[in-house]
């Protein structure tokens, strides 16, 4: 079993998102807290893949053509921290 932790400014950006992707997001969590990583892997549709750049050392998942999780992952201690639920904008700030 895998743990999610969101970052609190991941909470404010969840608090305003459409239901749509707010019930996407709760289907990816799932997956996550289930299977970690690996099942994002496995289903094509959230394009999971590392990024580059600034946001080196963190991962990205598609949440629909828009909207993106920010994740970074950390196996010593089975858990997965959530920086940003973002509408395709990897600018960090």
């Amino acid at each position: 079993m895998w743990k999610i932790l969101e970052h609190r400014n991941a909470v404010k950006q969840l608090n305003s998102l459409p239901t749509e992707i707010l019930k996407r997001y709760e289907k990816w969590k799932d997956i996550v807290v289930i299977s970690g990583p690996n099942g994002l892997k496995q289903i094509k549709g959230f394009h999971d893949e590392p990024l580059h750049g600034k946001w080196k050392g963190f991962r990205s998942s598609r949440l629909n053509i828009q909207y993106r999780v920010i994740y970074q992952i950390n196996n010593e201690l089975l858990f997965v921290r959530v920086v940003k639920v973002t509408a395709h904008d990897y600018r960090r700030k």
